[in-house]
């Protein structure tokens, strides 16, 4: 007599990125967020090339970081405003990255910073998952989550309110705060950069922003500001040129040799003279 089996039942994989929400359909809370998270990753993409010259990072600008399955899924992530992860593909099998799934992926983020649109409470939130009196589970707060689940090494809170910038640093199993340099800034080593407070203009809004600086103190500048500056030296010896031509054409030069002399071609000669 043959006895049949029944197929053994496999449960299913781990969702990924293609399978969760990438929203959990809450609005930015503020008209601050978009500028400064494109300020955060355009002044640092230098460094960032420096660290990764193959490529292998990815910056994610309030994009969940799925760390337990639930349902809904979106109850078990959590959406820094910003936050850069080393040595991991920008893109998965060609696709843009809907989420960031740490089940699939097991590297933690190194930096993640919140702009608190409040007091920064909610940010700094460290009730811990547990189960309730009446069933089901207590919502973790953020911090408890970075600092207990995820072990994010460097987490920066930054309340736009008061401009007050709080940086804490992972060691031994917890988030210990770090204390400001003497130029005000909270040193990452092992990028090499500092996370500071900076006043100025980026794009249309005059305001305190989060900048980066090198661990020299030089602020990092981003492609614009680049852009600016190099059209500022180009300009000031476009000068200094167009002041040196008659000088030298007066000492008896003629337009090739001032052309010579100045590096230039006889057509930019005759052009700034």
């Amino acid at each position: 007599m043959t006895q049949s089996l029944d197929p053994t039942i496999v449960p299913p994989a781990f969702p990924d990125h293609t399978q969760l929400p990438e929203s959990d359909g809450t609005f930015v809370k503020n008209f601050q967020e978009h500028p400064q998270s494109i300020l955060l990753t355009d002044s640092l993409e230098s460094t960032l090339q420096t660290l990764h010259p193959d490529g292998q990072y990815a910056i994610g600008q309030d994009s969940g970081i799925y760390w337990r399955e639930t349902d809904p899924p979106e109850r078990g992530a959590e959406a820094p405003d910003w936050f850069y992860v080393p040595n991991v593909p920008p893109q998965l099998d060609g696709q843009y990255r809907r989420s960031y799934v740490l089940w699939r992926e097991y590297t933690a983020p190194f930096v993640a910073i919140e702009l608190a649109s409040g007091d920064g409470s909610e940010e700094r939130d460290k009730t811990p998952l547990s189960r309730l009196p009446e069933g089901g589970n207590q919502k973790p707060g953020k911090f408890w989550v970075y600092e207990q689940i995820i072990r994010i090494p460097y987490y920066a809170i930054y309340v736009i309110k008061t401009h007050e910038l709080e940086v804490y640093h992972w060691v031994d199993g917890r988030y210990h705060r770090l204390e400001p340099n003497d130029r005000h800034h909270y040193a990452i080593a092992t990028m090499g950069v500092e996370l500071g407070v900076w006043s100025g203009s980026y794009q249309n809004q005059t305001q305190q922003w989060l900048r980066w600086w090198d661990n020299q103190g030089n602020l990092l500048l981003t492609g614009s500001e680049l852009a600016k500056l190099e059209r500022q030296r180009a300009d000031r010896a476009e000068q200094t040129q167009r002041e040196a031509i008659p000088k030298l054409l007066s000492m008896g030069l003629s337009i090739e040799q001032v052309a010579q002399a100045l590096s230039l071609s006889v057509e930019d000669v005759e052009r700034l003279r």
